[in-house]
């Protein structure tokens, strides 16, 4: 009630606002074209980073750094632009973190895959996320998928990220004796990660603007002023997307092997972006008296969409953000917020020299920050139900221990299963689970 209070009466809004009032209905959300743009800077500054981490991560996949940089933006750009255009939300859209370190590291560095075929894996895990929003059968699979393995996908994507980014940053390193070991943290790349971190971290808690970034922008300048970083400029015509610009394999990717890493990007895609955009909706008092939300099933087949079309130019699986909060909070009501940070991407292009200088202990440090922030979904499991919490732990630890999002969530799964039936709760276990445990145990046995 008290939001209906503010609300501004369409007299109200700049008279050159007429048109876009119309697209967007700003006056029927209660917002303005100033208020609009705004959000939307603020949400663009909060998920900038990731024009400087994509890159890092994706070049480690053999990836040319600079059409990934470009490819980052645009993906970015067209998938936010289709968000506010079509579903008129409020929600900026950009390359999954988390997802684009299991397609680095495991499909293309452990399990051998060529990036093209890799691509060609989310292309598919994108057409099946948008048939399955067109029909009832994102509904059905959210509703089978047991809780405590949603929040475990999310707190072990997010450890399996935290070791990325501290093996990147060298603070832990391999080991014969232990497997792992404590990397030497004299060195520079190390203790500027953990300064990146902390810096992070300090102005998150303190709820400072774009802290993130600030952090990212902030170590790269230590590292400068410390000569450990050349100076390329800040501004330039953007590099050629050639090298990524239809490269998928989409063939490629119908092969056997790749079936649990089809499923791992469309499961921790999907349960992550129901989160988010639930999340949002409810900022945004995007739900109606009678408990449905406005525009979400657009909403959600615009973001399963986005992951189709980032893989044309050469982008991992793109979702929806949660840094989205930060323009709503702003007062962001609209996909004019979203038109917004899109234009801000598409002119970020020009900062191909600002992002080739970010270092990769830079980005290490926003990794760990991210992956804690991830793995805080533990909290939410059950953990007085050992039927609940062995599954969920297990999914959990095997990410990052089997430096595999995919196998992480087999073993969950099959847990699950054979905990519920073998303690008399089979009635508990929906039919989806049996179905992709089934799937899950082949795959062990066979692949």
């Amino acid at each position: 009630m008290e939001h209906a209070k503010h609300e501004p009466t369409p007299q109200s809004l700049p008279a050159s606002s007429g048109f876009l009032d119309r697209l967007f209905k700003l006056s029927a959300h209660g917002t303005t074209v100033k208020t609009e743009l705004v959000a939307g800077l603020t949400t663009f500054i909060t998920m900038a980073y990731i024009i400087f981490v994509n890159p890092n991560i994706m070049s480690a996949s053999g990836m040319d750094s600079g059409a990934v940089f470009v490819a980052t933006c645009i993906g970015a750009a067209v998938a936010t632009l289709f968000m506010g255009l079509y579903a008129n939300w409020p929600v900026g859209l950009a390359p999954g973190m988390g997802l684009n370190a299991f397609f680095a590291f495991t499909v293309v560095g452990e399990m051998g895959y060529s990036w093209e075929v890799a691509l060609g894996a989310v292309f598919w895990s994108g057409i099946i996320f948008t048939a399955m929003s067109f029909w009832k059968i994102r509904e059905w699979v959210l509703d089978a998928i047991p809780e405590s393995l949603r929040y475990a996908m999310t707190a072990g994507v997010g450890l399996f990220l935290g070791l990325i980014g501290l093996k990147t940053a060298g603070i832990v390193v391999a080991s014969p004796a232990t497997l792992l070991t404590s990397g030497d943290l004299t060195q520079p790349s190390a203790w500027l990660a953990i300064a990146c971190f902390l810096i992070i971290a300090v102005l998150a808690h303190r709820r400072v603007f774009g802290a993130v970034l600030i952090g990212v922008l902030g170590t790269t300048l230590i590292g400068l002023g410390m000569g450990l970083v050349e100076y390329n400029g800040i501004f330039a015509a953007p590099p050629s997307l050639a090298p990524t610009l239809f490269k998928l394999d989409i063939m490629g990717a119908l092969d056997v092997g790749m079936i649990t890493v089809i499923l791992a990007f469309l499961f921790v895609n999907m349960f992550d972006t129901a989160g988010t955009l639930m999340g949002v909706a409810e900022r945004a008092h995007l739900r109606r008296p009678d408990g449905t939300i406005e525009g979400l099933k657009k909403s959600l087949k615009a973001d399963s969409a986005s992951s189709v079309i980032g893989t044309f130019v050469g982008c991992p699986p793109v979702t929806s953000y949660v840094e989205s909060s930060a323009g709503v909070a702003a007062g962001g009501r609209t996909g004019l917020t979203a038109v917004t940070i899109a234009a801000l991407f598409l002119l970020s292009i020009f900062l191909a020299p600002l992002a080739g200088m970010v270092p990769a202990y830079a980005t290490a440090g926003a990794l760990i920050y991210v992956a804690f922030l991830m793995a805080s979904s533990l909290a939410k499991i059950e953990w007085q139900d050992y039927t609940e919490m062995a599954p969920a732990a297990i999914t959990a630890l095997m990410m990052p221990l089997t430096f595999s999002i995919a196998n992480g969530i087999a073993m969950g799964f099959v847990t699950y299963t054979v905990l519920k039936v073998a303690t008399g709760q089979a009635a508990r276990v929906s039919a989806g689970v049996y179905v992709l445990s089934a799937i899950f145990v082949a795959k062990f046995i066979f692949m």
